[in-house]
């Protein structure tokens, strides 16, 4: 008999994590909640649910980490509080364009190597994720760049979905979080410039249970309207992007109710987005840590490592970045976030500006 299982919000790092307890741990905080935003009442879902008193409330903070998570909820603080502290944030986390001399003064006598999320970075964000297209500016804006430094997409999509949208050969890529790891058959390499297409898998064993759970959520969700489940083939997204707020909690719960009979797969949320993952030691940062490795450059000094993005689950790069006290991380964000990431860009039209510029400076270099 399989005991119940809860689900814990943390609404700094936004996982959420699956245990066999009954109830709730005391020690468990709620998360703040965001001025401006609309009340929800439970109560009757919460009564024919059967939900102790204890679940109740852990249900309403992971609804209201949903809500942090929207920036149309971020909008609705007061001007004069969000521009104090937008102010402040960007003392700490200035913008790359601005502080674009500096980082090339720390890259000099280094290779600089490129990592890049899709979604939100290199695209838009979309409310319908099949329509994530990137710009033609951009795309051949990345081209330039992929022939410039070696360069790498670092995404949740599964990689055949990204790069039906991308469409560079040349690029390395790592979808599914970096559980999907490919490259380019000819790409940059200190050893060797012919090496083979990079092939890593981590996950591999859970392939057959990511299928059953995501034929279960898209049965489990099919009556929530707007609810959209992607399969990126080591892991899923439960987008609730174009779902009513009121249907929120409903749709936590559907998925928490599929989630509890598998242990061993872990759920964090991003932008309207669940995110449901293997629980294996394996995320962005151990992507980009296998890639430098298999471009020649682990245990190196004289690599300069940027990475772009703009999800709770590329701040795992980001912390890597820090540990190795190698290059840096920027946070895509108009809005204040907690980060690991030492700079800022404000959504993708300034990505494209910042590469473009790394462009130039190259070619003035060669």
């Amino acid at each position: 008999m399989v005991s119940q299982n809860v689900v814990v919000s943390d609404a700094n790092t936004g996982i959420i994590t699956v245990s066999n307890s009954p109830v709730f741990t005391p020690s468990a905080q709620k998360p703040p909640t965001v001025p401006g935003h609309i009340s929800i009442s439970k109560k009757k879902l919460l009564k024919n649910l059967e939900l102790s008193g204890a679940q109740s409330q852990r249900l309403n903070s992971w609804v209201d980490s949903m809500r942090a998570s929207s920036p149309t909820h971020l909008k609705s603080l007061p001007s004069l509080s969000s521009e104090d502290e937008l102010n402040s944030w960007l003392k700490r986390h200035p913008s790359a364009l601005d502080m674009f001399e500096s980082i090339i003064e720390a890259s000099r006598g280094k290779q600089i190597v490129m990592f890049l999320d899709y979604d939100g970075t290199l695209s838009p964000i979309v409310s319908d994720p099949d329509r994530a297209f990137i710009s033609s500016k951009m795309r051949r804006t990345v081209k330039k760049l992929a022939k410039s430094f070696p360069t790498s997409i670092v995404t949740g999509r599964c990689i055949d979905k990204v790069f039906s949208f991308v469409k560079l050969a040349e690029l390395y890529y790592a979808g599914s979080h970096g559980m999907d790891i490919k490259g380019p058959t000819k790409g940059f390499s200190r050893n060797n410039k012919d090496k083979p297409s990079v092939l890593y898998q981590p996950a591999g064993d859970f392939l057959p249970m990511i299928d059953e759970v995501f034929k279960q959520l898209v049965e489990k969700t099919k009556s929530t309207p707007g609810a959209k489940v992607e399969n990126n083939k080591f892991c899923l997204s439960v987008h609730f992007r174009c779902v009513d707020e009121k249907k929120w909690s409903e749709l936590a719960l559907k998925v928490r109710s599929v989630l509890k009979n598998y242990p061993t797969l872990k759920l964090s949320q991003g932008r309207k987005v669940f995110e449901i993952r293997p629980m294996i030691k394996w995320d962005k940062g151990k992507a980009l840590e296998f890639l430098l490795e298999s471009l020649g450059f682990d245990n190196s000094n004289d690599v300069f490592p940027i990475y772009i993005g703009d999800d709770r689950t590329d701040e795992d790069a980001f912390k890597l970045l820090q540990e190795r006290e190698q290059g840096f991380g920027i946070l895509v964000s108009k809005f204040p976030k907690d980060t690991n990431a030492s700079y800022s860009l404000q959504d993708p039209p300034e990505v494209m500006d910042f590469l473009r510029r790394l462009v130039e400076w190259k070619q003035i270099q060669q």
